[in-house]
């Protein structure tokens, strides 16, 4: 057995290892988190915040907020409410991996 024989079986053996496997990568848990702004201050001002100060972010009301995934953006869109006094996210645009944008993608996260 030659090296390019070796070399196949070996990719063989872990194509198979592989193959019908890929399910448990939906398991892998991951931190979705919604950023509704961000703000830069200096530390003398995060200490004097008490109950009821408030923050201005670098948003304006309806302006479209990003979902991040373990720290990435994925997406940008517009806060929902839901039953039950909870809220949600409808996606207006998916982030590809080139930082472009996918227009008319329309997903929810709850």
């Amino acid at each position: 057995m030659n090296v390019e024989d070796k070399k196949m079986e070996s990719n063989n053996i872990n194509e198979n290892q592989f193959q019908g496997s890929t399910d448990v990568i939906y398991e892998i848990p991951v931190t979705v988190t919604a950023v509704l702004g961000r703000v830069v201050m200096p530390i003398s001002q995060v200490v004097k915040l008490g109950r009821g100060a408030i923050v201005e972010l670098n948003r304006k009301v309806g302006e479209d907020i990003e979902v991040h995934i373990n720290n990435k953006i994925i997406a940008r869109g517009e806060i929902v409410i839901l039953d039950d006094n909870k809220i949600g996210i409808t996606m207006s645009e998916i982030i590809k991996k080139d930082s472009s944008a996918v227009d008319g993608m329309r997903g929810n996260i709850c």
